[in-house]
Formats: structure tokens, sequence, C-alpha cells
């Protein structure tokens, strides 16, 4: 069983092993904290955001991955469907969940990323969705139907 929450007194460093991964940023979202958790290269995948030409509701958030995944794999994604299968809690980062991945890879927190095109779930269009250029940092948008790399992660509630 996979650990939700806990408390930032046991939270290890940034780039140790957390909930079946490597703990990579702290974040708030809506107002609570949260441990990004990196699920690592064993679990990524490559394929098309999906849905090309349709404005997905709720894959909007430029901060919330996990909203934006169920958004997704509702409206029919191949790869946020991929994505809740690799276990509860697992989504597609937004763009600034992304960003901080990037960051803590630049760091040396965090391994494993390809110098390659990564998807987020933040839509951007009814034809493009954002992604991470992890070579260089470039996030910018692209077609939903181009395919790319999707790395998984799982967000953990802290309590202060």
């Amino acid at each position: 069983m996979t650990i939700t929450e806990i408390k930032a007194a046991d939270l290890p460093a940034i780039g140790q092993a957390l909930a079946d991964g490597i703990f990579a940023n702290r974040y708030w979202l809506n107002g609570l904290e949260y441990a990004l958790v990196d699920l690592g290269k064993d679990r990524e995948f490559s394929g098309e955001w999906g849905e090309y030409g349709q404005d997905v509701e709720g894959a909007q958030s430029y901060r919330d991955g996990a909203a934006n995944t169920i958004a997704m794999a509702e409206a029919g994604s191949p790869i946020a469907k991929l994505a809740l299968e690799i276990g509860e809690g697992i989504f597609i980062p937004s763009a600034l969940e992304l960003a901080a991945l990037y960051a803590a890879k630049q760091a040396g927190e965090i391994e494993g990323f390809q110098d390659r095109w990564y998807w987020s779930s933040s839509q951007s269009s009814s034809l493009t969705a954002f992604l991470t250029g992890f070579a260089v940092g470039f996030t910018g948008c692209t077609d939903k139907g181009d395919e790319f790399r999707v790395r998984a992660v799982r967000k953990i509630l802290i309590l202060q």
C-alpha cells in the first residue's frame, strides 16, 4: 500500500527514496502542501497526448497534473489511460510539476531522464498541449497528435 500523506518532519531529503520513487519537490496546490515523487525511468513510456481538435475540459491546469490526467483519461487520451493503469494516485505531471522535475534533474537530485521531450498533462488549446525538453529545459506546446515521452509521478500530502 502506497502512502498518501506524510508528516513534514518525516520527509526525506529531496533526491531520496519516497513512496516507491524519488522525492523531487515540495509544492503548494489549492492551499495544501505536497511532495512530488518521480517514479523513475522504469515507469516511463511514450505516446500521443491524444484528443486532437478536442478542448478537454478539466485539463487546462498548469499546476494540477492529477486533475488534468483524470480529465484526459475521461476524454480518451491514450497516455492518460496508461498513466492511470500504472497504479492508484499515479498521474502525468502538469506543466509546473514537469518544470519542477526538470529543475531537480538539473540540480542532480533525480536521474534517469533522457535528453528528450516529455509531455505534461496541461492542455494549451484544442490542438496543442505543453511539453518540456529535458536537454535544455525549454517548455512549449505542440500538436497533441505527436508522440513524446511521459514520466509518471505521484503526490503525497504533507502534514504539518
